[in-house]
């Protein structure tokens, strides 16, 4: 074998070895019974609602819808317009109702769609109404095409003293037909308790 084959199945190996240490931590999988899962969402085309719901039929949890008291343009641009505003600023708008008793859920489904990179307004009003102190916290996300964007982090900074779930982010045109993709990403942060 050349030196040039060695040094380069070294350099390889490596490559290997630092991908294997750089790679993110495992987040273990949460369980706990379905009267103790809320799936918190806030839905402005009906992707968001529609990847909750399919949450709640997975887990058996509480379905709450995030609404603010004023409803968003039903117009996309006027609403993108009002978002480029309120979302830099981390406006959070009155809502128009909220968890009876947030005291007694363990798990939180938190869902939004991505508005510039972040969540949307109506969800950081959602997180800061409520002490998530020993709760912990599985973000969803659906979008146009940016992913998770800042949503995961901004919410952790909300409500820093939660734990947290991994995330997961489906792209909103297609989040009807992403059952197994919705299902997967479910099999891998939460356990449900019979």
């Amino acid at each position: 074998m050349s030196g040039k084959k060695i040094v380069c199945m070294m350099a390889c190996a490596a490559v290997s070895l630092f991908g294997t240490f750089a790679a993110e931590p495992t987040v273990p999988r949460v369980s706990a019974r379905p009267g103790k899962i809320l799936i918190a969402y806030y839905s402005w085309s009906g992707n968001t609602r529609f990847a909750a719901e399919q949450i709640q039929k997975a887990t058996g949890g509480t379905l709450f819808e995030i609404k603010p008291v004023k409803a968003y343009p039903k117009d996309y641009k006027a609403c993108v317009d009002l978002a480029r505003k309120e979302c830099p600023a981390g406006f959070k708008p009155a809502l128009a109702s909220k968890v009876s008793d947030m005291t007694k859920y363990e798990v939180v489904f938190v869902g939004t769609p991505n508005w510039c990179s972040t969540m949307a307004p109506p969800v950081r009003s959602f997180l800061a109404s409520y002490d998530f102190s020993g709760k912990t916290v599985i973000p969803f996300v659906t979008h146009g095409s940016g992913g998770m964007a800042n949503c995961e982090k901004d919410i952790r900074k909300v409500c820093p003293k939660a734990k947290f779930g991994k995330g997961g982010a489906f792209a909103g045109k297609s989040v009807r037909s992403a059952g197994s993709a919705l299902k997967n990403w479910l099999n891998e942060v939460i356990a449900v308790e019979k």
